[in-house]
């Protein structure tokens, strides 16, 4: 009697890195990665590469200085960095900041969110090989980035935020330029969102690919659009209101299906209502003064402030002494959190989706590395 075996071929197991240094990583990070063929088993996370001791460094400069050193940490949340720490000073302080100056604030923020928000959706475009998108994308965002610098002379680092107000107004000719500005950009940023709808060549990467359930979501602890992107519904703007925007009509966008697609989508989505939310702002916005007058010692004390950054919620611990430097800066930011989530996303993935997934948390390294 002849015995037939059946061999099964077992796919073949090894490690792979990712990073620090990587054409698919906007910063750098390193991945470890355990495959089984071309499919992920575990991932193994490494940061601490571009490590600036700002935290250290802040302490050394006094409060004043140390509102344009936060501006630097990041430059895509280059408004939201200052903005929180000037909050948790002014706590400390009791600082009232006149409303003119809350309209202004957000509206630094929501020009800074649409412009960020169409970065990460455009380097989606590049990672799935839809390099037409890509160019495309970037050059509707070149229009956010010109907004930018009309209203505030720069392209990047804004330098619109101080304690106790804005170092920044809008006069006649500024708005009708910013409005103009608004009213190019919000179409195309519509035939965008058709785009990533529809177009196959991005469903077929995006769709069902880097899943984060809800349930993982909460455990993570994510925040910003990849919290929004697995159906918890959480953003500082509503949960915890600032600057003017109690006064705004700020929408609340969730997705359920936790993956890149959903993700990107959430972003876009904010992206058009960035857009609507300065409108309102330069409707609504009243005169008077933009900034307190004058700069105030800062007493001892502690606080703690939160914005909600392009990323998700940023938050800031500020201790204070009868010094004229901080006696402690920490904060919390969107992507610590976020990249935990990897281990999840990443499971069971393929290798050529990684960059994908990455990108899809829209991580900034130099804002976690402190």
């Amino acid at each position: 009697m002849t015995t037939t075996e059946t061999h099964v071929e077992v796919p073949e197991t090894y490690t792979i890195p990712v990073g620090p240094l990587h054409v698919a990583l906007e910063e750098p990070m390193y991945f470890k990665i355990d495959v089984a063929g071309e499919t992920v088993n575990a991932v193994d996370i490494n940061a601490g590469h571009v490590h600036r001791g700002i935290e250290y460094l802040a302490t050394h400069r006094s409060i004043y200085q140390t509102v344009v050193l936060t501006e630097r940490i990041c430059s895509l949340c280059s408004a939201s960095h200052p903005e929180s720490f000037a909050m948790a000073a002014e706590q400390i302080a009791g600082i009232e900041v006149p409303e003119r100056a809350k309209y202004l604030r957000v509206i630094a923020g929501e020009i800074k969110r649409l412009a960020s928000n169409l970065f990460n959706v455009a380097i989606l475009a590049h990672l799935t090989g839809f390099e037409t998108l890509f160019m495309h994308v970037m050059q509707v965002r070149e229009i956010a980035q010109d907004i930018k610098e009309i209203v505030f002379g720069n392209r990047m680092d804004l330098g619109a935020i101080c304690i106790g107000g804005v170092r920044y107004d809008l006069d006649a000719e500024v708005t009708s330029e910013l409005t103009s500005r608004l009213d190019k950009i919000s179409p195309l940023v519509d035939e965008i969102i058709d785009t990533y709808k529809t177009n196959g060549s991005i469903l077929r990467r995006t769709r069902g690919v880097g899943l984060l359930t809800k349930e993982q979501a909460i455990a993570c602890g994510v925040v910003g659009p990849v919290a929004r992107g697995s159906g918890v519904a959480y953003d500082v703007r509503l949960a915890a209101p600032y600057a003017a925007y109690p006064n705004l009509d700020v929408p609340l966008r969730t997705l359920e299906d936790g993956d890149v697609w959903s993700r990107a989508m959430i972003r876009l989505y904010e992206a058009r209502d960035a857009i609507a939310i300065v409108r309102e702002a330069l409707v609504k916005m009243p005169t008077g003064e933009t900034h307190i007058g004058d700069r105030p010692d800062i007493p001892p004390g502690q606080a703690i402030a939160k914005v909600e950054a392009p990323r998700g919620e940023l938050i800031y611990y500020l201790k204070t002494n009868d010094g004229s430097n901080p006696e402690r800066v920490k904060w919390r930011v969107p992507t610590f959190m976020n990249w935990d989530a990897l281990r999840f996303m990443l499971a069971k993935a393929k290798v050529a989706d990684i960059a994908i997934v990455v990108n899809s948390i829209d991580p900034c390294v130099s804002c976690t590395e402190r």
